[in-house]
C-alpha cells in the first residue's frame, strides 16, 4: 500500500473559503473548554515542533501545563510506548505512513472525532480516517504539521548546478568532508540521485517496497556505493539542533535535511538556503495521537483545538519554518514564511513531491540493518 498525497500548490493548500467567521471564534472557544478541566498533558512530539509562542499562548489560554519529550524519529516513539505498555504519555506524533507498524500494536486510542475540528484542516492531509481507523473503531492518528525533506546549502560556499541542488551533492567528490544527511533517508537519496545520474535504474528506490527480497537487491546496491563514498559525509544528525549545529558551527556546506531547521537560519538571517532537489523533496506529515494510557483526555481534546486554530498554528509555524495542514494557518505566518515557502518549492517542485511510501514492519526492520552496517563501515 502507498500512501499519496495528491500534488498541491501553495493556493490550494491554504484555500480559506471554507473556513468562515468560526475561526476568529477559536482562541475563545479553546479558553471555555479547556479551562474546565485545566491541569497538565504529557506530549511526546518532534523536537522543534512546540516553540515558545505556541506553549506560552496555549498556557495562557486555557491554564494546561505542557510537558514536553522532544524526539527525533518515529523508532522513539514506537520503543517508548513499546516500554510501557502505552502508559506515560498523552499524546504522541507518529508520522503517517508509519500506520503499518501500528495497527496491531494496541498501543492508541480512537479519537472522539466530535470533539475534533477535522473541518478546519485541509482534506488532503485529513486521512486518519483511511489509513489509521484500526479494526474500524474509529481513527487514532489527525495530522498535525507536514513538511520534506530535501537539500539545503551554505549561499556562501555552495551553488547548486542548476535552479534545484541534487541529493547526490551530499555524495559528491566535490564537497568532501563538508556535507551531512539523516542516515537512513540520505541512503534513499543517493539512490535517487543515481537513477537521475543512470546508476541504478528508474523507480528502483520506490520499487524496494514492494518485496524483501526487491529491497534487499536495491539497498545492497545502494549500501556498496554509500561505504565507498562515506569519507565525503562529515555529519550524521538525528534531530533539528544537529542540523541547525552542522551548517552554521561544523563546516557543513550542503546537506540532506528537513525543510524546517535551515528555514528557520534563513528566517534569522544566516546564509543558509533550503529548496526541494531535482529528484523531488520527500513529503511527510507527522500527526497526533493519543496513547491507550493518557490520562489527561479532556487537556487532549484542549491542545488539538489549539493546534487547529489558525492564528496559533500560523504563530508556530512562522517560528519552527514547518507547514500547518490548518486551512488559514499561513495568513498568520507573516512575509517570511511565504518567502521561504516560494524559495523551498519555485516552478513544479511541489508536483514533484515524493511522498514517503507506507512501511511495512519488515521494511523498517531491513532498513535498519542496512543503516546500521553503512554507520559501522
Amino acid at each position: 500500500m502507498t500512501l499519496i498525497l495528491k500534488p498541491v500548490n501553495r493556493r490550494t493548500l491554504i484555500k480559506t473559503t471554507a473556513l468562515g467567521a468560526g475561526a476568529l471564534a477559536m482562541p475563545a472557544l479553546i479558553s471555555r473548554q479547556a479551562l474546565a478541566s485545566s491541569g497538565e498533558i504529557n506530549i511526546m512530539m518532534w523536537s522543534d515542533y512546540l516553540p515558545e509562542s505556541f506553549t506560552k499562548a496555549f498556557t495562557e489560554k486555557t491554564g494546561i501545563k505542557i510537558n514536553f519529550i522532544g524526539i527525533g524519529s518515529n523508532e522513539e516513539i514506537l520503543n517508548k510506548l513499546k516500554a510501557t505498555n502505552g502508559e506515560g504519555f498523552d499524546l504522541v506524533s507518529p508520522t503517517l505512513n508509519r500506520n503499518l507498524q501500528w495497527q496491531d500494536l494496541g498501543l492508541l486510542q480512537p479519537y472522539d472525532m466530535s470533539k475534533v475540528a477535522i473541518d478546519k484542516v485541509n482534506p488532503s492531509m485529513a486521512l486518519g480516517d483511511k489509513f489509521w481507523n484500526f479494526g474500524g473503531k474509529g481513527p487514532v492518528w489527525i495530522p498535525h504539521i507536514w513538511g520534506t525533506e530535501g537539500v539545503a546549502w551554505r549561499i556562501d560556499q555552495f551553488t547548486p548546478a542548476g535552479e534545484f541542488p541534487s541529493y547526490y551533492d551530499v555524495w559528491d567528490d566535490a564537497n568532501a568532508g563538508k556535507t551531512m544527511g539523516r542516515g537512513h533517508s540520505m541512503l534513499l537519496g543517493l539512490g535517487l540521485g543515481m537513477e537521475r545520474r543512470g546508476e541504478m535504474e528508474p523507480g528502483s528506490i520506490w520499487s524496494a517496497y514492494e518485496s524483501e527480497d526487491k529491497m534487499k537487491a536495491v539497498w545492497g546496491k545502494l549500501l556498496e556505493t554509500a561505504i565507498a563514498k562515506k569519507k565525503n559525509i562529515k555529519l550524521i544528525w538525528n534531530d533539528a539542533d544537529t542540523q541547525k549545529n552542522g551548517l552554521l558551527n561544523e563546516g557543513v556546506i550542503v546537506a540532506q535535511t528537513w525543510d524546517g531547521p535551515p528555514l528557520a537560519l534563513k528566517t534569522a538571517g544566516e546564509p543558509v538556503m533550503y529548496r526541494a532537489p531535482v529528484e523531488g523533496a520527500l513529503a511527510w506529515v507527522d500527526g497526533m495521537s493519543m496513547p491507550t494510557g493518557a490520562k489527561n483526555v479532556d487537556q487532549v481534546y484542549a491542545f488539538i483545538a489549539a493546534c487547529y486554530d489558525p492564528q496559533l498554528a500560523g504563530e508556530a509555524i512562522k517560528t519552527h519554518g514547518y507547514n500547518s495542514p490548518v486551512v488559514g494557518a499561513d495568513e498568520f505566518a507573516g512575509e517570511v514564511y511565504a518567502r521561504n515557502f516560494a524559495d523551498a518549492y519555485p516552478g513544479d517542485a511541489l508536483a514533484k513531491l515524493n511522498p514517503w511510501p507506507a512501511e511495512p514492519t519488515w521494511y523498517a526492520e531491513t532498513r535498519t540493518e542496512f543503516t546500521n552496517r553503512f554507520m559501522s563501515a
